[in-house]
């Protein structure tokens, strides 16, 4: 007994020795380790890296930009069956241990006894795996490990349980780019937190163990285990019922992926606005949760992307089928698995669903779809598929279904108006589609093309193109502002200029007909789209005043040509230079200039940056003010101290429009956020409103009764614009605009083919743009009431003899009224005087 008990004795004295030992070596080490520990009190603030978010202006996502899926929520915000199930996944004891676990380190201790040293995971608590994730590398290390206990101690000094559990819930990689369990919510079942069942809270809390390996949708047999110990966790600790229990075991795995929801097509914008967020705050914007709201509306959007689309379809299908995208000798005996495989580098572009023909007959072909379904078209669905010869020659429409399809044939199919499958056929020719707001230059809608997955040039803003007949409302106002009016007769007859460019040494431009009226008024010319008064109007008023003239649009020296040619349209524009230009029309004579960000919030919603662009805000009391004549835009302009409101280079540093800045056209304008009360900024005043009315009055009468004339079908008084077309049919276009939208459509290969010809018709801007145009206005401006200029003051009519242009003498029948600026009256009236002379004289000698 004497020898037991002084055993005992020695053993009492070794342990508490060890004891000492042990907490003197812990003493020491955080002796060391302790400087070199982080201050945890910074998590209080941590903020979580959140993607970018682009939003159009009635608030839809247009696009996310960032590395990761991640939707901060707040810790009231969390179920507490979501918070049970992670609980009873990761750490049942959280709330009530002081931040590690005695008995998890222990058994991580054993465990690597037993295994010979192999450092098992297993043994952290959710406060020391938040303290890793934070401050520390995934390295298994013993000193990370004790540095890791260290900082879990002092975070639960200094925060509360549930701010540690906040940031573990929003912090933790929950697989496929998912962090936090609200994105892993959204992502795996399209929900919101507080819409999981109890069997999807506990999938979720599986996943926070082996991520990438133990979700539903890599390992859904592993994660259904894993998930299964997860609710019998939940019941142990009474979190659930037994019922409950039952319930959620036998409910299957529902998850799949579900990308966030893009709500507006507008891809090519979307872009526009990354650049210049990235160029404006740096990379940060793509990981701290900023907001951009554009300008654009998504109802216009949708309607400008689907008017494209269906425009360039129609192009195609009128110049017939080039045969199937690829063909494969396929097997009889293929299965499901095979057509699959066959498919898999196939993706649907814009609504088209590739597939491949597994059976085909006179009367009918079956389709498998990437998608998984069959199609079955009979011989209406293939009837457009008339064969591909040329740019301007098809072949006879199908008799039979076969003489369209092969087995093997990857084609494509898409819906139809009444939701049957059709033949359909990616376009060659492309397309793009700029819309503004000619009051600021705010950018309702922008399509830079077909389809963003298949090019993401953005024909919009960055195409050069010739914009052809389209240009000449800006030569006839130079025109005009030299003293021609809408009743000058130009003569419309041929032309030989000298040109040693030329074959024969000459430049012979023609109409587009070939046909010449003889002396015509200016209205008529332009109605008719005759070339030859185009460039005849152009020599008169000299070519080096028409390319500085033609600046006041918004357009640059080098983009225009120091020759005639202009007067045909051979510069170098973008759709979005050319609806900025019509938009100076459409607003009374001010230069805009195109934006697409019109607010950015950071991620507790207050604004970081307001655009405050240039307006032309005619009935602003400093526009009244303001008594300055138009003319050219100024390169650089400093607003006088003295003057309350700014002009449009003004020296705000994001006003002043650097490349950084620059998108295409479109520019990022002057920052307005911190000062509620800033003046107007004013666009520069370049043309006279008397001049923009009489040229508007023109591009109304192209739309009523000349090459724009199927735009009457939308029933619309207050339309203006005009078409375009360029050497074989190389470029079409349409150029239109109310007091509302200016919007270019233009429509070309990227190689500059020709567009060709179909049906006996050339692929002119009437042809081919004017449509797009058409469909995308009728719907942006339904139910929008009249939106026009007024007459202005000094404008005024006459009536006036048709074939002279001249003011018409008592008893003239041929005649009609016409508008002037009130000072060109006397000269007509003087012209009119003198040619009344000159008939009478030359009447005496007749009779003499």
């Amino acid at each position: 007994m004497r020898i037991l008990k002084r055993l005992l004795r020695w053993a009492l004295i070794l342990a508490f020795s060890g004891l000492l030992l042990g907490v003197a070596a812990i003493g020491v080490a955080y002796w060391l380790i302790s400087p070199r520990l982080p201050n945890v009190d910074e998590l209080k603030d941590y903020r979580m890296q959140v993607p970018l978010r682009v939003e159009s202006a009635d608030g839809k996502l247009i696009a996310t930009f960032g590395e990761t899926r991640r939707i901060p929520v707040d810790i009231t915000k969390v179920p507490d069956r979501l918070k049970h199930a992670v609980l009873s996944a990761e750490d049942a004891d959280f709330y009530t241990h002081p931040g590690f676990d005695w008995h998890g380190i222990a058994r991580a201790a054993w465990h690597v006894i037993i295994s010979g040293g192999d450092k098992g995971s297993g043994g952290s608590t959710i406060t020391q795996q938040v303290a890793r994730n934070f401050f520390l590398s995934p390295e298994k290390l013993y000193s990370r490990k004790l540095t890791e206990i260290f900082i879990a101690v002092r975070m639960e000094n200094e925060l509360t349980k549930d701010q540690i559990l906040e940031l573990y819930l929003n912090k933790m990689f929950l697989g496929h780019r998912s962090y936090g369990v609200a994105a892993a919510a959204e992502y795996y079942y399209g929900k919101t937190l507080d819409q999981l069942t109890i069997a999807e809270c506990a999938t979720i809390a599986s996943t926070f163990q082996l991520p990438s390996a133990v979700n539903p949708i890599n390992n859904p047999a592993r994660m259904l285990a894993r998930r299964n110990w997860v609710l019998g966790q939940m019941l142990e600790h009474r979190y659930i019922s037994k019922v409950e229990y039952e319930q959620a075991v036998k409910e299957p795995n529902g998850a799949f992926a579900h990308e966030q929801p893009i709500e507006v097509d507008a891809p090519y914008l979307a872009e526009m606005v990354r650049r210049q967020v990235l160029d404006r705050l740096g990379n940060d914007a793509l990981t701290e949760g900023y907001v951009v709201k554009t300008t654009v509306q998504s109802s216009r959007q949708t309607a400008a992307v689907d008017a494209l689309r269906n425009g360039l379809i129609a192009y195609d299908r009128r110049h017939g089928w080039r045969g199937p995208e690829a063909h494969t000798d396929l097997a009889s005996s293929a299965s499901t698995a095979d057509l699959d495989e066959l498919l898999a580098s196939y993706s649907s572009i814009s609504g088209m669903q590739p597939g491949v023909v597994t059976a085909v007959s006179p009367t009918e072909a079956t389709v498998y779809l990437a998608s998984h379904d069959s199609a079955t078209l009979d011989l209406a669905a293939v009837s457009w598929a008339r064969p591909y010869i040329s740019d301007s020659r098809v072949g006879a429409p199908p008799k039979q279904v076969d003489s369209v399809l092969k087995r093997g044939d990857i084609v494509r199919l898409s819906r139809n108006d009444k939701g049957a499958w059709e033949l359909a056929q990616v376009p060659k020719a492309q397309a793009a589609l700029a819309s503004v707001n000619p009051e600021d230059g705010a950018i309702q809608a922008l399509v830079g093309g077909f389809s963003f997955a298949r090019s993401k040039f953005n024909r919009a803003v960055m195409a050069a193109r010739q914009p052809g007949s389209s240009f000449k409302p800006y030569i006839y106002s130079a025109a005009f502002d030299r003293g021609f009016t809408p009743a000058s007769i130009v003569n419309d007859a041929p032309l030989a200029l000298p040109d040693p460019s030329k074959p024969g040494g000459l430049w012979t431009p023609a109409n587009d007909d070939d046909k010449f009226d003889g002396p015509i008024r200016l209205r008529e010319a332009l109605v008719q789209s005759k070339n030859l008064v185009s460039v005849r109007l152009l020599d008169a008023i000299g070519v080096r005043y028409a390319r500085e003239y033609a600046t006041r649009f918004g357009f640059s020296l080098d983009a225009l040509p120091p020759n005639l040619s202009m007067a045909l349209g051979t510069a170098s524009v973008s759709p979005m230079g050319m609806a900025r230009g019509y938009a100076v029309f459409a607003n009374g004579g001010y230069l805009v200039k195109p934006y697409f960000i019109r607010e950015i919030d950071d991620r507790d919603g207050k604004p970081v940056y307001l655009a405050n662009p240039a307006r032309a805000c005619r009935s602003c009391q400093e526009r009244l003010l303001d008594t300055s004549p138009p003319g050219p835009p100024p390169a650089e302009s400093t607003a006088p101290a003295a003057t309350a409101a700014v002009t449009a280079s003004a020296a705000d540093p994001a006003a002043s429009s650097s490349i950084a800045d620059t998108v295409g056209d479109a520019v990022l304008p002057s920052d307005a956020h911190d000062n509620a009360k800033a003046p107007p900024v004013l666009a520069p005043h370049v043309i006279d409103i008397r001049n923009d009315y009489l040229v508007t009055s023109l591009m109304k009468d192209v739309i009523l009764r000349g090459t724009g004339a199927a735009a009457r079908k939308l029933g619309r008084e207050d339309l203006a614009g005009k078409t375009g077309s360029t050497n074989d049919h190389r470029d079409a276009w349409f150029v239109g605009f109310n007091g509302d939208l200016s919007t270019a459509v233009w429509v070309g290969f990227d190689d500059f083919s020709s567009l060709g010809r179909a049906n006996g018709v050339g692929e002119f801007g009437a042809q081919a743009a004017l449509p797009i145009w058409m469909d995308y206005m009728g719907s942006a401006l339904k139910g929008l009431p009249v939106n026009m200029l007024s007459m202005p003051p000094g404008i005024t009519t006459l009536t006036i003899d048709r074939s002279t242009g001249l003011p018409a003498a008592a008893g003239d029948t041929n005649t009609m009224s016409e508008m002037f600026k009130v000072e060109d009256l006397d000269k007509l009236r003087s012209q009119a005087a003198q040619q009344q002379q000159e008939q009478d004289k030359q009447h005496a000698y007749d009779i003499f």
